[in-house]
């Protein structure tokens, strides 16, 4: 099994991909173990001298001048951990649970953090492992890190709160057990190292990053299915037209509409509609599937910055024995990004949506109504738009940004806060309603190509078509369309369609 290393300077976001979705192990390079060390040789020796330092012998937020004797600065940090698992809601999947920890794990690998080796080594076991702490989506504000969700993680790590092991709700005590794992007892400042950071954040963005970038191609292959089945004049994707407005996303759209297409009989022989110009959501596919890549791109440079940066509080500088107090745990970063990037995932399902309406209507399409052949007496794919209508149109509400809010916390010390965790987690959801729309287009999709036989598409697409039919049946008769729906969807998050079409015309851009 693929082993991640962890320095804190060099995780990719295809690193955390597969930590999170299929379970690589995580280890800590010795490099980093050492600076970890050095950095809590310095914590140490400020508290030996006395001095305030926030956090190390100090309260928290409101009550950060509130001086804390040395015999207590080990309960402190206990007791922030259980004060502050104040979350709420469903909880994570334990995907987005693993990338949170392999995210907390690389912040803490910098050694910018003053926390003990064996402490980060402890949160490493867990993830190897298999303790996945329950933790509540809802409690951050995203300032001062996301101190809900990560006091739930890391009461785990002290054998508290409550966690999944191999499919079991346990405590965090027995979770640890199972597992053969000790809990451990914190130092001076650990407890705030733990939680003062942006890692729920930036693990809930990664992984939707990642999704989000599988469906833009996944999109185009829905796209160029029903450009074909709704006679599309391939003209509108001529590289000269896109070399005239040369935006990166825009030329890659337009390439992969080219080559899946380019082998279609239809378009091969030249074969014109009537009309001289196809409607906006086929002739602008490049210009709008190109810019959602295009705001991805610029979501996955910020992700990039963030899961190597230190976001703690004070930070820990070793080589110049000096702890300093910033603010690297705002979220405001990611905030932006991530309510760019639900911006973004919206409008893939927007266009998509349009598509499908215009399928499944018979005046625009030439096809029978509703994609059945006995309408009517069928409703056939009639209701499959609506429900993409209905993800549509909550997305549309989830794209307002979270952004744009500050609610002042802690007494107006926190006075201004980024709601990132918010932006995060809304943007999961508008993912998940985006990949059914993209379902219920390819569902469509195929349906119109079996109707309008004997027209045959590019042997890609042709493959497509194939792979659709052996997890979806033509319908040629009502049924239940959320199994339909839901089977796609599964094949969308694999990788068996871009794998058909990267075997018959190479990967996709």
């Amino acid at each position: 099994m693929e082993t991640v290393h962890l320095n804190g300077e060099s995780l990719t976001l295809e690193e955390v991909g597969r930590v999170a979705h299929s379970q690589a192990k995580v280890e800590l390079t010795e490099e980093a173990s050492r600076r970890v060390a050095e950095a809590r040789r310095v914590v140490e020796e400020k508290l030996k001298g006395g001095e305030p330092v926030y956090g190390v012998n100090t309260g928290f937020g409101q009550l950060s001048e509130v001086r804390i004797p040395a015999e207590k600065v080990e309960e402190l940090q206990v007791n922030l951990l259980r004060s502050h698992a104040a979350g709420v809601g469903e909880t994570l999947d334990e995907d987005s649970v693993r990338a949170v920890m392999v995210l907390m794990a690389n912040n803490l690998a910098k050694g910018y953090s003053g926390i003990r080796p064996e402490t980060v080594q402890a949160l490493i076991d867990m993830l190897n492992h298999g303790v996945h702490p329950l933790i509540p989506c809802k409690g951050s504000v995203g300032a001062s890190g996301d101190l809900a969700p990560l006091s739930h993680l890391s009461m785990v790590i002290i054998g508290e709160g409550e966690a999944i092991f191999r499919g079991k709700k346990l405590s965090g005590g027995e979770a640890l057990r199972e597992a053969g794992l000790q809990p451990i007892k914190l130092g001076a400042k650990e407890g705030l190292s733990l939680i003062n950071g942006c890692q729920f954040t930036s693990g809930l963005g990664a992984i939707t990053l990642l999704a989000g970038e599988k469906c833009c191609r996944i999109a185009d292959i829905a796209g160029a299915l029903s450009f074909e089945v709704l006679l599309g004049d391939i003209r509108a994707f001529d590289e000269r037209i896109h070399q005239a407005r040369p935006h990166h996303g825009q030329l890659a759209v337009a390439s992969n509409f080219r080559r899946l297409l380019s082998d279609s009989p239809r378009v091969k022989s030249g074969e014109r509609k009537e009309k001289t110009q196809d409607c906006y959501s086929l002739r602008c596919l490049p210009q709008v599937h190109g810019a959602v890549r295009d705001a991805l791109r610029f979501v996955r440079g910020v992700l990039e910055r963030e899961i190597n940066s230190a976001t703690d509080n004070p930070l820990v500088f070793a080589g110049e024995s000096e702890i300093l107090s910033g603010g690297n745990f705002h979220g405001e970063p990611l905030a932006l990004a991530l309510d760019f990037m639900g911006l973004a995932l919206s409008e893939l399902a927007n266009i998509s949506e349009r598509r499908i309406e215009r399928l499944l209507n018979p005046h625009l399409s030439g096809l029978p109504a509703s994609l059945v052949k006995e309408c009517g007496l069928h409703s056939g794919l009639m209701m499959a738009q609506i429900t993409a209508a209905s993800l549509v149109s909550e997305n549309k509400v989830l794209a307002h940004p979270a952004s744009v809010d500050s609610i002042p916390t802690n007494a107006g010390k926190e006075d201004h806060v980024s709601m990132s965790s918010i932006a995060a987690h809304k943007g999961q959801t508008i993912l998940n309603n985006m990949q059914r729309v993209l379902a219920i287009e390819l569902i469509c999709g195929a349906q119109g190509l079996d109707l309008r036989r004997p027209l045959k598409s590019s042997p890609v697409l042709e493959g497509v078509h194939q792979v659709l039919r052996s997890r979806v049946e033509f319908l040629s008769r009502d049924r239940e369309l959320h199994k339909d729906i839901e089977a796609v969807v599964d094949l969308i998050k694999g990788d068996e369609l871009l794998n058909l079409v990267k075997s018959s015309i190479g990967a996709l851009d």
